[in-house]
């Protein structure tokens, strides 16, 4: 008898662990669908919101160009404007040491200072309540969530700053019925090609500073739309030009100047077939593209664009600049190997004149200005503008209430 009693006590006691079981399992498959049904609610609003920044097709505005208190170089007061010379020139790196480029490359080295920040503040739209899977490391998965999160926290809240900017910038420039067309843009943009000598020179230079055409052209934009808003509270006298033009004029002239085409291999041999295969008559252009190893020109048929003597190794100038018009050098040891040289054309030495470079240096001296006025002139239309900023704003409510709450 007492098995038997043994027995139904332990078959109830089963049965209640399954009923508990089902419940527990019900319960969790509610919260699951709750938990499903908020984060595509979440999913939602938040793409609303991205689209909205999109819309905007805003980027970065300059912070090196927004700082009211940031120091001008060659600026000693209002009744002495002057530009020094580095914002002539492009600023090189420790292992390609070239002497600056005169002309408009000083706009180079103060885009160095505004390189954009390129964070794609964008989380994609989802088919679903699952986030793709952009990698994976040892099984384990990134998400484009994680990816969202991760770049939200690193720079979020500095992009949607200048995303706010550049949109206050747009709405200052249509009360104001300002237009920049793309003329304008590639007339600035092919003032830099101009002054570089060539479009593979500039691709150069700008990779030197970190930068792309896109952002350059964005850049370019940018600064038109500020400088024609502020333009009209800035004065720039003769005197000025002509004091600037004095100052620096070692800038503003042109040493003599050649362009080659060069083909780069490792040994000396290899530059004496090629320089067989060319007097045999085949394209040096060709043989750049699929014998050189310079990554820098083959693609352009080893094209250098046009260099001062004091731009290129001195082994490589000195044999180039020796060269008549479509002559071939023999094999000419440098640094990085061997080196055959076709001279394409030359540019004698120019000395400029102060009527050539007068709107050059007066456009320099304005920029300047815009460059000095713009931090305080954002800093007065911000504080007049309406700004909801739920990124950061949710953070401070957050501390807000979170430093109002009593210590237990």
């Amino acid at each position: 008898m007492e098995d038997k009693d043994k027995k139904d006590l332990e078959a109830q006691q089963g049965g209640d662990n399954t009923d508990n079981e089902t419940v527990e399992h019900d319960q969790e498959t509610v919260e699951q669908e709750a938990a499903d049904h908020e984060l595509v609610e979440q999913e939602v609003v938040e793409q609303e919101a991205v689209e909205e920044v999109v819309d905007q097709e805003g980027q970065a505005l300059p912070e090196a160009e927004l700082s009211a208190d940031a120091p001008q170089d060659g600026v000693e007061g209002e009744s002495q404007r002057t530009l020094d010379p580095s914002v002539f020139a492009i600023p090189t790196s420790s292992e390609n040491q070239k002497p600056a480029v005169p002309g408009k490359a000083w706009a180079i080295a103060s885009l160095v200072l505004a390189v954009l920040l390129v964070i794609v503040l964008i989380k994609p739209p989802f088919g679903n309540s699952k986030s793709k899977v952009v990698a994976t490391v040892n099984g384990s998965k990134i998400t484009q969530d994680d990816l969202y999160e991760k770049l939200v926290d690193a720079n979020g809240a500095a992009t949607l700053e200048d995303l706010i900017t550049k949109e206050l910038l747009d709405q200052e420039v249509a009360k104001a019925k300002i237009t920049i067309t793309d003329a304008d843009i590639e007339k600035e943009f092919q003032g830099y090609i101009d002054n570089f000598g060539s479009m593979e020179a500039l691709e150069q230079a700008m990779a030197q500073a970190g930068l792309t055409e896109d952002i350059l052209r964005e850049n370019i934009e940018i600064n038109l739309k500020m400088t024609k808003l502020l333009e009209p509270q800035i004065t720039v006298t003769d005197d000025e030009i002509n004091q600037t033009f004095e100052t620096y004029k070692d800038s503003f002239n042109t040493p003599e100047q050649v362009r080659a085409s060069v083909i780069l291999v490792k040994t000396e041999a290899e530059a004496n077939d090629i320089i067989k295969e060319l007097k045999g008559g085949a394209d040096f252009a060709e043989l750049a593209k699929t014998k050189s190893l310079d990554e820098a020109t083959k693609a352009n048929g080893g094209d250098t664009g046009f260099f001062a003597k004091e731009e290129q190794e001195e082994a490589l100038s000195e044999a180039a600049f020796k060269l008549e018009k479509d002559e071939i050098s023999g094999a000419v040891k440098t640094s990085e190997g061997y080196h055959v040289i076709k001279l394409t054309d030359r540019k004698e030495a120019h000395t400029a004149t102060l009527e050539e470079k007068k709107e050059e240096i007066r456009k320099s001296l304005v920029g300047q200005q815009v460059s000095s006025m713009s931090g305080t002139w954002l800093q007065d239309i911000r504080s007049k503008a309406k700004i909801t900023n739920t990124l950061t704003d949710a953070e401070d409510t957050n501390e807000e209430v979170s430093s109002e709450v009593p210590a237990e």
